[in-house]
């Protein structure tokens, strides 16, 4: 689904844009500011985005910075992506309730009240969903959850023009242009005294919605300058070199880097967490004493002790193990399982890993070692 126009739409009219889609009953979701980091909520308009600001971020690091512009979407990935919403954490799949000595199932929707429509994903967050698409919904066992969510969904992608220094979609493939699976993307620009967004549309009721703003055609000049923006945002600092990676992963279990990056990680979950891909549960059942019974399901992680539990204990006691197994698994056994890699190249488990791990330091010492470099 390429896009098929483009549009001019001046910067004040994206408000319009999120009331378009509330009468349409979406949910708006979008970046704004909280809590000292950009983070996705619920849009009740435009003054709820995070105008002004960007993040400066790296490894274990990550700070908001005021910006001299006041470009709406000018930031690399915070801490939660759109997982958040399609993927959630915390899903009750059913409660019962004790009545006149029976158990009573309760009415249980998982589902949200309106769809959603996101604003500002970026083309390695399309991928994401992409992959999520293909692991809870693309084979025999669906998802119903992630399905009843996902199917609705309006898509406002984010073309980069930048990339921020965490970040290497250029070498997974997934980014920095976005190319499908979106309703409408935007591109923005906010320089010289001028703010307006080039508008692609990429179908039909992303068209509807469009029709309710005030447009211009785009010119030939904005095109340009979106294709050298992109450009401009595919010279990443960091990349991995993917040729051969799968094989090489699989040949080094015995790898001394291993433990030497086991030395750091603290098996806490955070790279899990903050990953787009990721999408590994557990069932946890409760009750209290007035009868009530809930079975809920949660992110799990497979940097926890407990995730790899069989009788007996868990097979993966040690850090090394469990490190190995979260990166063998994202670049090396889900291209078998699903075809792709699980990783969309975000950079999120590299800003957000409280030791400072960076995965692309680790593939690439991996790499070095396999063929005698250090």
């Amino acid at each position: 689904m390429v896009a098929r126009t483009h549009v001019v739409v001046e910067a004040n009219q994206l408000d319009q844009l999120i009331q378009a889609l509330a009468r349409r009953g979406y949910d708006a979701i979008g970046p704004t500011v909280r809590d000292g980091a950009m983070v996705l909520d619920h849009l009740d308009s435009a003054r709820d985005l995070p105008a002004g600001w960007t993040a400066e971020q790296g490894p274990a690091h990550y700070r908001l910075q005021p910006l001299p512009r006041p470009a709406f979407f000018a930031y690399a990935g915070g801490p939660q992506s759109w997982k958040k919403y399609l993927h959630p954490a915390d899903v009750c799949l059913y409660a019962a309730e004790r009545q006149n000595g029976a158990f009573h199932i309760l009415n249980n929707d998982a589902k949200p009240e309106r769809p959603y429509a996101f604003l500002g994903v970026k083309a390695c967050e399309l991928s994401a969903i992409k992959i999520q698409d293909r692991v809870l919904m693309g084979d025999k066992y669906r998802d119903p959850v992630y399905e009843a969510r996902r199917k609705q969904t309006f898509i406002v992608a984010k073309q980069c023009t930048k990339s921020g220094p965490t970040c290497f979609c250029a070498s997974m493939g997934t980014g920095p242009e976005v190319k499908d699976g979106f309703d409408l993307v935007l591109t923005e620009f906010a320089f010289d005294g001028q703010h307006r967004f080039v508008v692609g549309i990429g179908s039909e009721r992303g068209e509807e919605v469009l029709s309710e703003l005030h447009t211009a055609p785009a010119s030939r000049e904005d095109l340009q300058k979106i294709q050298a923006g992109i450009a401009s945002a595919s010279e990443q600092e960091r990349k991995i070199d993917t040729a051969g990676l799968k094989d090489l992963l699989y040949a080094n279990f015995e790898q001394p880097r291993w433990s030497k990056v086991a030395e750091r990680c603290l098996t806490c979950g955070n790279c899990t967490m903050v990953c787009p891909t990721c999408f590994c549960t557990t069932v946890e059942d409760s009750t209290d004493i007035t009868g009530r019974a809930e079975r809920l399901r949660r992110w799990d992680s497979c940097f926890s002790i407990n995730f790899s539990y069989i009788h007996g204990g868990s097979i993966r006691t040690s850090a090394s193990a469990r490190y190995r197994q979260w990166l063998t698994h994202k670049f090396a056994a889900w291209i078998d399982q699903f075809g792709t890699a699980g990783c969309v190249g975000c950079g999120r488990c590299i800003v957000w890993c409280p030791a400072g791990i960076d995965v692309t330091e680790e593939i690439r010492a991996l790499q070095e070692k396999q063929h005698g470099n250090s």
